[in-house]
């Protein structure tokens, strides 16, 4: 079992975000200083359809109420630092927050329409070798608020064009289940029909596989989608990649992925990111499609970017297309994952590392 994580990691002594409370949250803070409920619909309206950033702007709330908001609440959580645009549209962006610590974002653009990856920890202690989010360790959880502010900003950088936000993955740095609490607070928030109101349906969930929690989600109900980032058809592989994988060795995570498919009826997809030489041959294919036969999944495979702090090579094209192949010839739900953001820092925590490097050393 993973250590808890301390105090600090868990709490950071910073004011407490706006975005962070639930509908009935905001409700039971207005009863507590003896403001009506009512009042929690008109602050959700400014916060999410108006997307206003400071209290003075909601001018049909008394202003001691603001005033009281304005001591108790932080509303703007972070500030912009740094803004990265591909030429096939895809932004990544670098924010910064209250306690200095700097996290990514990135608006990626599809034909079905706007998503955004979001960020749930500053840094990782989950050790992948292959990814850049883990250089420099954890340094804390990110509050529910925290991670919906970054698709407001998001949103609001749509704004100027009158597009929206259609859909969700968190994806970003950090292992979301290793900040269980904030993540479910954050999808409840972005659900809500007065929140952002995100279809469940247009949010995905990834986790590198923290077997306990994979049981908890199951049980919480939600139609979220739900991905696993594999990365190896056998645990030695896998360990080697993914430290987790020692913790909760592949054969424990294949049962609770199992009990995840019965308990909720739903699909889940399996991330696969396909690195030279080390999980990209035919044989490699042909054990991934024994492993995953009867499971009710989609393999995403995924081309890596390179890292310049990781060694891992890309496989080339026509490998690609050879793993590919096989499982789709195994009868295996297989896609590749359109690349984006390749002429930029897209890959996951390379642009915090390349910017802030006092954070990743």
């Amino acid at each position: 079992m993973l250590k808890p994580l301390s105090e600090k990691q868990q709490n950071p002594a910073i004011m407490p975000s706006i975005f962070s409370l639930e509908l009935t949250d905001l409700e039971d803070w207005l009863s507590d200083i003896k403001e009506p409920k009512f009042r929690a619909s008109q602050v959700y309206d400014w916060l999410y359809e108006k997307r206003i950033t400071s209290y003075e702007e909601m001018s049909n709330l008394p202003k001691g109420l603001r005033d009281k908001m304005q001591e108790t609440f932080h509303i703007q959580p972070m500030k912009e630092l740094a803004r990265q645009e591909s030429s096939d549209g895809t932004i990544k962006f670098l924010f910064e927050l209250q306690d200095g610590y700097s996290i990514e974002t990135v608006l990626m653009r599809h034909e079905y329409g706007n998503s955004v990856c979001v960020t749930t920890q500053v840094g990782c202690r989950l050790g992948c070798t292959f990814c850049a989010s883990t250089l420099g360790g954890l340094k804390r959880n990110l509050h529910a608020g925290e991670i919906v502010a970054q698709v407001l900003q998001v949103q609001r950088a749509l704004d100027a064009t009158e597009e929206r936000v259609s859909s969700i993955v968190i994806m970003g740095i950090g292992e979301p289940f290793d900040n269980y609490e904030g993540l479910i607070k954050f999808l409840k928030v972005v659900n809500h029909d007065k929140g952002l109101n995100i279809g469940a349906r247009h949010i995905t969930v990834s986790t590198s596989g923290i077997v306990p929690y994979i049981y908890k989600f199951a049980d919480e109900g939600m139609q979220i989608n739900f991905a696993v980032s594999l990365h190896a058809p056998n645990t030695e592989i896998r360990s080697k990649l993914m430290p987790v994988n020692r913790m909760y060795p592949m054969e424990e995570l294949m049962e609770s992925i199992r009990y995840y498919i019965k308990k909720t009826g739903r699909r889940i997809s399996f991330e696969y990111g396909l690195f030279g030489g080390v999980n990209d041959q035919v044989e490699h294919a042909e054990e991934l499609a024994d492993l995953i036969k009867n499971v009710k999944c989609h393999v995403n495979l995924i081309p890596v970017n390179y890292v310049p702090e990781r060694d891992y090579v890309r496989t080339p094209k026509k490998q690609i297309f050879k793993f590919l192949d096989t499982l789709k010839k195994r009868g295996i739900n297989a896609t590749l994952r359109r690349e984006q953001g390749h002429d930029i820092d897209a890959a996951c925590g390379q642009l915090r590392a390349k910017e802030r490097q006092e954070e990743t050393r």
